[in-house]
């Protein structure tokens, strides 16, 4: 439940901790984002409520609104680039580095359900986040287009490299569509998610 308007304040930060300010700033606002049904609807006075400062101390961090939701979402993306990297580190083929790269990307976003509609749901009005601003996550699905590229040719594949984004693009497609249903219609019989990730993986690998 939300707090009350006059709800007293919590004690402020001694001087000199403007970093740990700015850290409970962020912490805050990944909380309202990965929580609430329409993020785009989020103000700073929100944000200094749940943090118990004045909005006008937000300023001397992030100067606006759209700044800090910015800040948030690079920090999400590349935790979730991070995992995915660090998930197929010592895979023993090609076919295993994509395998590892898409069940990552899967149990990531299965876990972090809001962080990850936050990331791919489209919520937020471009007036406030730019397109530009998603630009964090294009290392991630480079990644998995030249896992996947590796993967084909492994498998006796010769493809030309537009075809290779195309292919890639159809892959992320899947894994996304996977999530996101899987996520928001739970009363459904779903099969085990990691089969269906292998599913997904052979559809796009394994020659017709």
């Amino acid at each position: 439940m939300e707090k009350s308007e006059t709800e007293p304040l919590r004690r402020r930060n001694a001087r000199g901790q403007g970093q740990l300010l700015r850290d409970q700033l962020i912490e805050a606002m990944a909380r309202l984002l990965s929580t609430v049904e329409r993020p785009e609807t989020i103000t700073l006075r929100q944000v200094a409520r749940e943090v118990g400062v004045a909005p006008a101390s937000i300023y001397g961090h992030f100067p606006n609104l759209g700044a800090l939701i910015g800040h948030v979402l690079r920090l999400r993306y590349d935790e979730l680039t991070q995992q995915v990297n660090a998930s197929a580190e010592g895979a023993g083929s090609a076919v295993a580095d994509l395998t590892a790269r898409c069940h990552a990307y899967v149990k990531w976003g299965h876990e972090h359900p809001g962080d990850y509609a936050t990331l791919f749901g489209n919520r937020m009005p471009t007036d406030l986040i730019p397109l530009s601003t998603h630009g964090a996550g294009e290392k991630l699905l480079e990644s998995v287009v030249s896992s996947l590229a590796r993967a084909r040719a492994e498998q006796g594949w010769h493809i030309a490299e537009q075809q290779s984004w195309r292919a890639g693009l159809l892959l992320w497609t899947g894994l996304h569509g996977l999530v996101t249903l899987y996520n928001g219609h739970g009363a459904i019989d779903w099969p085990d998610l990691d089969d269906l990730t292998d599913e997904v993986i052979r559809l796009h690998v394994n020659r017709p």
